[in-house]
């Protein structure tokens, strides 16, 4: 099996058992802090992406 092929054999009940651990193991209340520190580390990546980025851009021109 590809890589590709596991992540399209993910069902419904899959995704509910994790669900269901994860708030089994974290608790209601820690899971919008854990998605909150989550989604600040995607906006710092992607900040630390575009100024690597810009740089180049303006070598180029």
């Amino acid at each position: 099996m590809t890589i590709a092929n596991i992540f399209l054999a993910i069902g419904p009940w899959q995704i509910a058992i994790v669900v269901l651990v994860v708030l089994l193991l974290f608790g209601g209340k820690k899971i919008p802090e854990l998605m909150r520190g989550l989604g600040s580390g995607i906006k710092e990546f992607k900040d630390a992406s575009k100024e690597d980025e810009s740089p180049e851009k303006e070598t180029k021109e």
